[in-house]
């Protein structure tokens, strides 16, 4: 597949009075990106945190751990079946999940069209998801196919390191989802940044969704700042500054735009700069080996 449409939700944040009620909205989005010809749609990290706001009190870390993990089979089936029904691939954000092995994770649950279930854990936990939930990165980062399209999941912090990127990168990724959770402007933006700048590099698309509102009755979460956009290389044949799409802060949207996997080929091989190709791999380590 050459060309494509990707569909980035930007989540509202709220209080839900039943798991039932999330799904709703959740398929809802799933939906709405379908019937725009979407063939990918991404979510914010920490979107099934929102579930745990129907509980009563205040759960602190350890019991929203355990209500989050108690929820995985049915995050999972709900995600399948979006994703069978509506044929289109659903990157699920993320899910705060205690793995069989008693260490917490940080997971994007991914279903594919075709009905299977990918689990892929984010690498690097900010200070605040250590001390707050007790969360590990993930000891793997490899790359997922769908229709022909090599794709690569950078949960949040993820982003901010050009070297995980630049891995996925050598497994053949064209375009990369960034699921993220950003409290404020100057949060969103250290995303953000990386994300462009991973495009740039590594000449490449970039999704990325996030959450607005307020969020109520869920541990260590509160208010929240996002601009989900599509970023694109910046060269001929793509978006004249960068961005093929952004939604406005604040609000609730899903946005789409359309990607083209022939343009990545041409920069890679023929653009005006070939970052990924002209490494000093003479004076510097590097895990792209150039192209084909």
């Amino acid at each position: 597949m050459n060309a494509l449409r990707i569909a980035c939700v930007q989540w509202r944040l709220d209080r839900v009075a039943s798991f039932d009620e999330w799904a709703g909205r959740f398929e809802d989005c799933v939906r709405i990106a379908a019937g725009y010809g979407a063939r990918f749609v991404v979510f914010p990290e920490y979107v099934t945190a929102e579930i745990l706001s129907a509980q009563s009190g205040s759960p602190d870390g350890p019991a929203s751990i355990a209500g989050s993990t108690a929820l995985t089979p049915a995050i999972g089936a709900l995600y399948r079946r979006c994703a069978t029904r509506h044929r289109i691939h659903v990157i699920g954000g993320s899910h705060l999940n205690r793995a069989a092995d008693g260490r917490v994770r940080n997971t994007c649950l991914v279903a594919l069209a075709d009905g299977s279930l990918h689990a892929r854990d984010k690498i690097h936990c900010t200070p605040n998801e250590r001390e707050a939930w007790g969360v590990e990165g993930g000891v793997a980062a490899p790359v997922l196919e769908a229709d022909g399209v090599t794709f690569a999941i950078a949960i949040c912090y993820d982003s901010e390191f050009p070297e995980l990127v630049r891995h996925h990168v050598a497994q053949g990724a064209q375009i990369l989802f960034v699921p993220f959770f950003t409290d404020d402007r100057a949060g969103y933006l250290r995303v953000r940044y990386s994300c462009a700048a991973r495009a740039v590099e590594n000449q490449l698309y970039v999704a990325l969704a996030g959450s607005v509102g307020i969020a109520r009755n869920v541990h260590n979460l509160d208010a929240c700042y996002a601009r989900s956009a599509v970023l694109t290389p910046s060269d001929h044949g793509f978006a004249r500054d960068g961005i093929a799409v952004e939604a406005e802060p604040g609000v609730e949207a899903v946005v789409v735009a359309d990607v083209d996997l022939r343009a990545l080929d041409h920069a890679r091989r023929s653009g005006t700069v070939r970052n990924l190709d002209d490494r000093r791999l003479d004076l510097y380590a590097s895990v792209w080996k150039g192209s084909a």
